[in-house]
């Protein structure tokens, strides 16, 4: 009796030896593929090499603006203008002379201070500027320039008089354009304080109220400056000997 043999619908079948015949060509073609591996595709290595270029261009930039920023830094933390002493403490008085008078304070104060915390002042003081460097990490002094503060209290001020006062004067402030760093009213046994800015905080004030004693105090602080008088071997910040006239509101316009 003869086997027939059933084939799957749709598949060809092969005699014994053509099928030997065909799983031999196939061995020999995977052969020749395995010795002779097809090419890589041409422009592969360039992309890949474009790519790496453009990666290292990119950080090279950003580095670069970088560093540009911080010796722009640098420079501008020493572009000081050439300003003798006495009119950039004039210009700190004229500071705290308008706050002054924006508190509603009438008192003339002397110049000096008998009690530091406890009786009336009214002072300058002058400090080195300093330059943070490329990296804004070193603090060194810039020879030759200064800065130049005025600072001033008044006793006996209440509560009815410092806490309005320090609210009018901070509204004033806010629309003469300074930047507020710290505001908090005061009262019912709180202190009251303001502190503010501009220019970066080239120029800065700040005034606080003590309640328990009574007591105001105020202050201006204006930028650094270079004294055209400074020469190689000076002492001590320019202006530190000066001394204020009397202070008090500024006379009416």
């Amino acid at each position: 009796m003869s086997t027939r043999t059933h084939s799957e619908p749709g598949r060809r079948t092969h005699p014994p030896r053509e099928r030997a015949r065909v799983r031999c060509t196939h061995a020999r073609r995977d052969h020749a593929q395995h010795r002779h591996p097809r090419p890589a595709r041409a422009g592969g290595g360039s992309s890949c090499l474009r790519a790496a270029l453009g990666c290292g261009g990119a950080a090279l930039a950003v580095v670069l603006v970088l560093v540009a920023g911080l010796a722009w830094v640098s420079w501008r933390s020493k572009d000081f203008p050439r300003v003798a002493p006495e009119e950039m403490a004039h210009r700190a008085l004229q500071r705290s002379q308008e706050a002054y008078g924006v508190m509603g304070f009438e008192r003339t104060l002397p110049p000096g201070v008998e009690s530091l915390g406890i009786s009336t002042e009214n002072t300058l003081g002058s400090g080195f500027c300093h330059d943070g460097g490329l990296l804004g990490m070193e603090d060194k002094s810039v020879e030759g320039a200064y800065r130049i503060s005025h600072s001033w209290a008044l006793d006996r001020v209440p509560e009815s008089r410092a806490v309005p006062g320090l609210r009018r004067l901070h509204r004033f402030l806010v629309d003469e354009g300074w930047e507020v760093t710290s505001y908090r009213e005061g009262g019912r046994g709180r202190d009251g304080e303001l502190f503010v800015q501009r220019d970066d905080g080239d120029e800065r004030m700040s005034f606080t109220w003590y309640p328990d004693r009574e007591y105001f105090t105020g202050g201006a602080t204006v930028p650094c400056a270079y004294d055209p008088e400074w020469r190689e071997g000076d002492a001590g910040p320019a202006g530190d000997d000066l001394r204020p006239p009397a202070f008090g509101p500024a006379p009416p316009v």
